[in-house]
């Protein structure tokens, strides 16, 4: 790549990134709001979360970075909290989020680290639902670090895996296959049994929950794949 298209190249990025910041604090949350009025959706097994946020004073929810727009209307304005990068992707979701009524906490186990974690530990402590995506900001979708298992142990707090299943939406063609929900879709959101981190174990425990973690996910998925009654997308 050549010095001149390197400049070019950033300078798309950013304009990409500032045309999706506005989309997403102007025109994306009246249109999904007029979506989500036409969908039906089952919870299944929300008990897992509740009694977690209850029982052990707040709860890490994790979903796929692509599943995001599924869940953002039903939840909205009900003090969810969402853990977002710091990265310039990172900004557009933020947006995102704030305007459709979440709370936006900004780092990760690699940057920002120390600071998001007081923030994390302090909301936990009100009871409530962190929304974190494993495998984002960059994918590979459903590949995950164990950046997730270390907030788990870090915060002392259980880790509760939801999948999404939808009968019809459009899918973006990006890493994640971002979807969006069609009109009049059904969905099935099916919650998994909280997976807990021992502080003991080192590396190995980390290696074992993440794996946990992604295995259940993939089985949430699945599931509510199947009471739609549509193919898995992945």
């Amino acid at each position: 790549m050549t010095g001149e298209q390197l400049p070019l190249r950033r300078r798309l990025k950013r304009s990409r990134r500032k045309l999706g910041k506005w989309l997403s604090e102007s025109i994306a949350p009246p249109l999904l709001e007029a979506l989500s009025r036409t969908w039906e959706i089952e919870h299944v097994h929300r008990e897992h979360l509740e009694l977690t946020r209850v029982q052990e004073r707040g709860a890490l929810l994790a979903i796929w970075h692509g599943r995001m727009v599924l869940g953002l209307p039903a939840y909205a304005q009900r003090g969810f909290h969402v853990l977002v990068s710091m990265s310039g992707d990172g900004d557009v979701s933020d947006a995102l989020l704030r305007r459709c009524g979440y709370e936006v906490i900004r780092g990760s186990s690699s940057r920002g680290g120390a600071r998001a974690l007081r923030e994390m530990v302090r909301v936990l402590d009100t009871g409530a639902a962190l929304v974190i995506t494993p495998d984002g900001p960059r994918g590979p979708r459903h590949g995950m670090n164990e950046g997730l298992a270390w907030m788990a142990r870090a915060t002392g707090r259980a880790i509760v895996p939801l999948g999404f299943g939808v009968d019809r939406a459009w899918r973006m063609d990006s890493w994640d296959a971002f979807t969006i929900p069609k009109p009049f879709a059904r969905m099935s959101f099916v919650y998994g049994a909280p997976i807990r981190v021992s502080r003991a174990g080192g590396e190995a425990e980390l290696t074992r929950a993440t794996e946990a973690v992604r295995s259940a996910l993939l089985a949430c998925e699945t599931e509510a794949f199947q009471r739609v009654g549509a193919p898995c997308d992945w």
